[in-house]
């Protein structure tokens, strides 16, 4: 039987990649697939926010779904 190590490399594991949040290199990179405006990033929610758009991206196992079927819409009533 084989254990993963700490220092292997992340693969499909949730471990601390996803617990960390998103690397701030990748959300300098990352634009709104339907507006290209920038995104912020929800550390409670776990999700990338296009307050232009009004959708929040879900992050899974710290992976951005940057897909707007899979978007939620914000309630603009809802403002932070």
């Amino acid at each position: 039987m084989t254990e993963t190590s700490p220092n292997q490399p992340a693969g499909r594991s949730a471990g601390p990649a996803a617990r960390a949040g998103v690397d701030p290199k990748l959300l300098e990179i990352l634009v709104c697939p339907l507006t290209k405006g920038p995104l912020r990033y929800d550390p409670e929610a776990q999700e990338l926010i296009s307050d232009q758009a009004r959708l929040a991206y879900p992050i899974r196992d710290g992976i951005p779904i940057m897909l707007v079927d899979e978007a939620r819409a914000i309630d603009p009533d809802a403002e932070r």
